[in-house]
């Protein structure tokens, strides 16, 4: 029911004041209606307090906080998904056919035009005299191989499907955000520059050089080692090492088994507590009765 308010105390909220001609005449055929209201009934029920919580939705909530924390459980232990453009990089580099003028496919864009040309002057001159082909292929970073030496062998399979077509290449890689480095090759290849020089242009040529954003240095310096090597001559040698070397933040081998062993103890003693004591206590309790 609402609320009936004579014509002359009207709620001050509405503030409606009655206009003379809409005032009832006394000598007026129509009875007098009242004016209803409903808006104070409105406010009223506008301020009842809130309902408390039902019963379940401490449920619901705990139920809410599962989800969320399996969610993030998923998101941090589940492999890392890369974008189309980062994976489009490598695909093109691998399936894109070596070009047989420039010897370099620079898609970090680290190479400067006197780079490229001073490599193709000195690899194109090795390919006349020794019939040996040398790929150079720098890259930003690696998201479908391990490492750069996966990633070269897989250029030098597809690339040179047959021994016959990849006997005499070889294959340079630099990967820029890693600060490593491969060469590959087939067998004439390999066997023409040495085991010793191979090694040495991938653990002092390529990530020295790398690791101090020297691309350029790295790439032609390890070209020169290679046809060094090619052609019998004195190894040039790598770039001098900085006695100042930077103290590397990744952990050894011993230190992180320490770690892990520790890191077993403690979870071990965890587990051991959580199960252990309250089954002592339930039969302490049992005893006491």
């Amino acid at each position: 029911m609402g609320t009936l308010f004579p014509p002359n105390s009207l709620s001050p909220l509405l503030n409606i004041k009655p206009s003379p001609s809409l005032q009832p005449k006394p000598n007026s055929p129509f009875p007098y209606k009242p004016i209803v209201s409903s808006l104070k009934k409105n406010q009223t029920l506008s301020l009842k307090p809130p309902s408390l919580p039902s019963s379940t939705s401490w449920f619901s909530h705990a139920q809410q906080g599962l989800a969320a924390l399996a969610i993030t459980l998923a998101l941090n232990f589940s492999p890392v998904l890369h974008s189309g453009n980062a994976l489009a990089s490598e695909f093109d580099v691998i399936n894109e056919r070596p070009a047989k003028d420039s010897y370099v496919v620079d898609d970090a864009g680290v190479l400067s035009r006197v780079t490229k040309s001073d490599l193709k002057r000195l690899l194109s001159d090795l390919e006349s005299r020794k019939n040996f082909h040398i790929n150079f292929i720098t890259l930003r970073k690696l998201t479908s191989k391990a490492d750069a030496f996966e990633f070269a062998d897989q250029i030098l399979e597809r690339w040179y499907p047959s021994v016959e077509e990849g006997n005499e290449k070889g294959v340079v890689v630099l990967v820029t955000s890693q600060k490593e480095g491969a060469v590959t090759g087939g067998p004439a290849f390999v066997q023409a520059v040495g085991e010793k020089i191979l090694d040495a242009t991938v653990s002092e040529n390529l990530p020295v050089l790398a690791t101090d954003e020297k691309y350029n240095e790295a790439i032609y310096s390890t070209a020169k080692r290679l046809v060094a090597a090619i052609d019998g001559l004195p190894d040039p040698g790598g770039p001098l090492v900085k006695d100042d070397k930077r103290e590397s933040n990744f952990k050894s081998k011993q230190e992180t088994d320490e770690k892990r062993g520790q890191f077993s103890l403690v979870v071990g003693g965890l587990l051991v507590i959580a199960f252990v004591v309250p089954m002592v206590q339930y039969y302490a309790y049992i005893a006491k009765k």
